[in-house]
Parts: structure tokens; sequence; C-alpha cells
């Protein structure tokens, strides 16, 4: 057998740089010579380091988190404008804006500073308590009204995750409101036996009012969107009627007011009679856990992120789409029903047509402001609690309306739903590479940098 010849290297050609020019030529087609894609990272085209520091900073800044995080700040910002912009002295100083622009723009921040400060003041901390209780008393409150937006995120987000739009927490919550105040005020049990029928029966109330929704889309077709819609105004108008009937209605009282729930059947609070802070804020970390736990560790939440990702894959793979729709919703119904058992157990401990207030449709802003994420949607329930309870103290302090709450939380709906406005604000875009630069660094990369 003739020995194998031993490689020959061209002139000036090392053993040690021949697999390097071996493994670039063999990123060219033989066959006509057409170049294939070359293995190298569009990083080390660009000059850049994968792992190199501008690379994670931007990875950092540009991510979903740090979108909504921007978000917030620059509703703020665009609020702030907004109140110095009826700021008595601001009106002011702008009469003489060119002859000393520093007194305008003092003014402006004076104005936006104040009423932040104020609206912090409210729902965080406030130094003017004569106790620490009186003075850590506004984040038990922003506490208390964070439980329903929480719970009611939570069912719209993990309807999103599986790719369904869950506009009815309002009517689940109504719904769960209703059994949950019946079970509370109607019937006469020991303390224990008759708190846990009446979470039972908020829950039910909530997961049946969802389920009917996803069973409907599973079984007709129909947009969820149409039937969360149109059973948000049944289970209002339902309420209503049951209000004004002897069932329902507080004896003696004309106005639509049920009975005020046993003492047995109401939520205890966990830090005292002084504040409002209850059982259902303790209920809503542990829904949060579950929630995450569905979502990334059971085979059922795997399902449900197949399915929101793409249906027809997901059916191809042997997932029933449609019984995991119907078991999506009712789980987002009982979890919005959380929320109606907070209402009515926790803070009114009666039931009214007003038991819902907004949450069910401020639930669908939080969800997209926590991304559908679990804890994000957690943050942004306290984020939104802290607004509400900030907003009246806000308003008695500067005489700044309510009102701006409500344009700061519409402008951050419009900023989460535009990811590239706000990027391109702060200038966290992707950078494009110039076209002959580009070029140049697909040929070096392609001929291993040779000339």
């Amino acid at each position: 057998m003739p020995e194998n010849p031993k490689p020959q290297h061209a002139a000036g050609e090392t053993p040690e740089t021949a697999p390097e020019q071996t493994a670039a030529a063999a990123a060219v087609d033989t066959a006509g010579g057409a170049m294939e894609p070359s293995a190298v990272p569009a990083t080390a085209q660009s000059g850049q380091l994968p792992g190199g520091p501008d690379t994670v900073l931007r990875k950092i800044f540009t991510g979903s988190g740090m979108v909504s995080v921007l978000a917030v700040l620059l509703a703020l910002v665009i609020g702030g404008l907004l109140i110095a912009s009826t700021d008595k002295q601001v009106a002011a100083t702008s009469t003489y804006l060119f002859a000393r622009p520093a007194d305008f723009l003092a003014a402006v921040w004076n104005a936006a500073t104040r009423s932040y400060i104020a609206l912090f003041q409210g729902s965080v901390f406030n130094p003017r308590g004569n106790t620490a209780a009186a003075q850590f008393a506004p984040f038990t409150e922003t506490l208390t009204i964070a439980t329903p937006l929480i719970t009611a995120g939570l069912g719209v987000a993990l309807a999103f995750r599986a790719g369904l739009f869950n506009i009815g927490a309002q009517g689940q919550i109504i719904m769960a409101g209703i059994l949950a105040a019946w079970v509370g005020f109607a019937l006469d049990l020991p303390l224990g036996l008759h708190l846990l029928l009446v979470l039972v029966a908020g829950i039910i109330g909530g997961a049946v009012w969802g389920g009917l929704v996803g069973l409907l889309k599973a079984r007709t077709g129909a947009h969820e969107v149409i039937l969360t819609i149109m059973f948000n105004y049944i289970a209002l108008y339902f309420l209503r009627y049951l209000l004004n009937t002897p069932a329902f209605q507080r004896p003696g009282e004309t106005n639509p007011i049920s009975p005020i729930l046993e003492a047995s059947a109401v939520y205890p609070q966990i830090l005292g009679g002084q504040f409002r802070l209850h059982l259902g804020f303790v209920l809503a970390i542990a829904a949060t856990v579950l929630v995450w736990w569905l979502l990334n560790r059971s085979t059922v939440g795997f399902e449900f992120r197949a399915v929101g990702a793409n249906p027809k894959a997901a059916q191809t793979a042997g997932i029933n789409v449609s019984r995991a729709t119907i078991l999506v919703m009712a789980i987002a119904g009982g979890l919005a029903g959380l929320s109606g058992v907070a209402q009515v157990a926790g803070t009114e401990k009666v039931l009214t047509d007003g038991v819902a207030a907004t949450y069910g449709f401020d639930a669908i802003t939080v969800a997209l402001l926590g991304r559908s994420t679990p804890w994000g949607t957690f943050a942004a329930g306290l984020l939104f609690g802290a607004f509400r309870a900030g907003a009246v103290q806000m308003q008695i302090q500067t005489g700044t309306p309510i009102d701006i709450v409500l344009v700061v939380q519409s402008l951050i709906v419009l900023f989460i739903a535009a990811p590239p406005l706000v990027r391109a604000v702060f200038g966290l875009n992707p950078r494009r590479k110039k076209p002959a630069r580009a070029a140049k660094s697909r040929r070096a990369a392609t001929t291993g940098g040779a000339a």
C-alpha cells in the first residue's frame, strides 16, 4: 500500500494557517463558486464581540421589561407636563418666558413634582403621620386596592398567553361577587367553613362565566372578544335585576344594595382593624405563584402556551385545542372571580351594582403592562393600585384632578402597545449598518480576512 502523501502547503503558508484557510474555502460552493452563508456570527462580522459590553447593555435596555419601565416613565413625564399646563404659577411665569426662562422651567418642575410627591405620600409613605402606622397606612391601602387588580390581571394575562383576548374580567368579577355575596349573607355557618364556601362560590362563579365563553368559542368559532363584551353586559344587568328582588335587596332599603355579609364570611384584616388590608392580598400572592407554576412547570401550561403560539401546530402535535380553550378561559374566569370575592368579602362587605368598579377593564392594562407574565402582572397591579390610592391625596394637597391618573394610565397603554415608539424616544432602536460596510464585512468573513 502506498503511503498517503503529506499535504503540500503553498508558499508562505504554515501548517497552522492552513486549516483556517481550508475552513474559509469550505464556505465556497464548488459547483459554480456560489457563496454559502457564513458561520461567523453577525456581531463578529460587525466588529463587535458577542458578549461585549455594548451588546449586553443594548439587550438589557431594549428588552421587553425595560420597555415597560420606560413606557411608565414616559407617561409620567407627559402627565407632569399636563399637570404643569394647568398650574397658575406656570401660567404666570409664561408671560415673561423669554426674559427669564429659568423661572418658567422651575415652575413647571415644581408643579409636576409637587403633585407626584403628594401621589407618593398617598400611596406609599406619608412622613406627616404621627405614628408609624399612620405613616405606612398609604402603602397598605395601595396593597388593598391592588388586590383585585392583580387577580383579575392574572386572568387576563393567562388568556393572553393562550392566544385569547379575555375582555370579560368585568363580568366574571360581577358573577363571582353575586355568588360569593349570596353565600355570605344568606347562610349561617361556622367561621372557617363559611369563608371557605364564600371563596369557592366566587371562584366557581367566575370560572363558569369564563368557561362559557371558552365553550362557545370552541364549539361555534365565535370570537372571544365579542362574547366577553356581551357577557359583561349580561352580568351587569343581571346584577341590577337581582338587587331589586327580595332575595338580594336589603330589607327596608330602596337602594339596590344587599344585606351585609355575616362576620364569619368576610376576610380577616391581616394587620388589624386600623388597616383595610385583608386576606385577599395573601391569596393574590398565592395566585401569582400558582399561575407562574402553571405556565412554566406544568403540562397544562405548556399546552396553553403552545396553543397561544400556533393553534394549528399544537393540534398537529396532538394537543386538544378546544379543551385547552375551554380550560384556560375557565381558569382565567376563576382568577378574576378572586377579585369579586375580594370586593364583597374583603373591602365592601356588601354587594352593589358597582362591585366590579372598573377593575375588569383596568386588568387588561395591568396584563399588558406586565407583558402577560405572572410577576410582571403582579408588579403592574401594585403600580396601578398606587395610582388609585394616591390620587385622592394628590387632589387634596395640590388640587390636581384625579382624572390625571386615568390619563397617565391611558398613556401607559399607548406606549406599551407601541414599543418602537418608546425605543425611538429613548434612542434604543437597533443600529443599522451602512450597506457598503455591511458588504465589506460579509466579504471579509467569507474569505477569512484574506486580501
